[in-house]
């Protein structure tokens, strides 16, 4: 059979290769085709487009690439036309990929999204086009499941891809250790804007802690230059590179801005405090649009506050103290945490994600 498949980002390029080597299991005739990155590519894909390529993150930046952002999609529209895949798969990505939905909709291509657009946190009412454009939704939150059958929308829930992918991580052989010390990890995120004003007040941790490693995960998104003008006032402040994983599986303790690395962070065990502060204007009007109890993955998914969020206002230096030292000194709170965690992966079931929408995918192209 032939699958075209669409990532645009690097979490749908590992999520994506994980499904397309399970794919291949099935159907070892499969012809895949898309838009990824090296891990798609080493996986088989035909790679025909790079996701680095597609990353414009930002109104400003969106609209300064406008230009660029619909000769992609038409190049995408031929490209798929030529192929003529027996499915069309849609990873994540959804400003792209829901367009495209829209356009294989009227064309009559099968169409398979994996990893649903959260809007459940916003503009809900694009459940209505989801419902119109695509086939089949496969939900890797046990809530949203749930969610889409409010709307008489039937889905199929496959579980986290990001648990296989942790699982593998925590079972592979132990790394050197990054410092002598005890680390701390500190994730404070990719965008410039916000790192700069979020990572000052995560770092004042390091002088109230001295006996302890405070450990920076670089995003690749950002330059030495800006973290070493952040980070090098601190003697026990050091920054990794491509590394989070191995950061994880040695710290003590994380300090983490909101979004996926809330998750793995807890799925590796790691105590956490979530740290979020934004542009004030903007804090604003996102607390509008936005409609969920909490900012971390981790409590949506418990729906409890299992981890501490200190949001805008909350993120001071006083009160990070408190929940740090909470996180590190009382054996209590640790254990109370290491119990919700271990209750969060039951939650996610521990599924083989990519395994069952693998399944969900070749049957579907086989008309099964």
């Amino acid at each position: 059979m032939k699958y075209y498949i669409i990532a645009g980002e690097a979490s749908g390029d590992l999520h994506g290769s994980n499904l397309v080597r399970r794919m291949k299991q099935l159907d070892t005739a499969a012809d895949i085709r898309g838009w990824g990155g090296d891990l798609m590519e080493a996986a088989g894909v035909n790679v025909v487009k790079h996701y680095k390529e597609l990353a414009f993150m930002g109104f400003v930046e969106v609209v300064m690439n406008l230009r660029t952002i619909l000769r992609n999609m038409e190049l995408c529209k031929k490209d798929i036309a030529a192929f003529k895949p027996d499915v069309l798969v849609l990873v994540d990505y959804p400003g792209f990929n829901m367009r495209i939905a829209e356009w294989a909709k009227q064309l009559g291509i099968k169409t398979v999204y994996y990893i649903s657009p959260q809007v459940w946190a916003w503009k809900e009412s694009r459940v209505k086009k989801i419902k119109r454009d695509v086939d089949k939704m496969l939900c890797i939150l046990p809530f949203e499941q749930e969610f889409y059958r409010k709307w008489n929308f039937e889905t199929e829930y496959v579980g986290h891809p990001l648990v296989e992918v942790i699982k593998n991580a925590k079972e592979a052989p132990a790394d050197a250790p990054l410092s002598s010390k005890p680390v701390i990890a500190v994730l404070p995120g990719s965008r410039k804007q916000e790192v700069s004003v979020k990572l000052p007040i995560m770092l004042t941790m390091a002088k109230h802690f001295p006996d302890y490693q405070f450990v920076v995960a670089q995003a690749p998104s950002l330059d030495d230059h800006f973290l070493e003008g952040l980070t090098g006032q601190h003697p026990n402040v050091s920054m990794v590179k491509g590394k989070t994983y191995r950061l994880l599986r040695q710290a003590k303790a994380a300090l983490v801005t909101s979004g996926t690395a809330t998750l793995e962070t807890a799925l590796f065990g790691v105590p956490e405090v979530v740290c979020y502060k934004g542009n004030p204007i903007s804090y604003f009007f996102a607390k509008k649009l936005i409609k969920v109890k909490y900012i971390s993955l981790v409590n949506l998914i418990m729906d409890r506050p299992v981890v501490k969020e200190l949001i805008q206002h909350d993120l001071t230096e006083e009160n990070l103290l408190t929940e740090l030292t909470s996180l590190l000194k009382n054996d209590g709170a640790r254990q109370r945490i290491q119990a919700d965690y271990a209750e969060l992966w039951h939650k996610l079931g521990e599924k083989d994600a990519s395994g069952r929408a693998a399944e969900v995918i070749v049957n579907y192209a086989k008309g099964k």
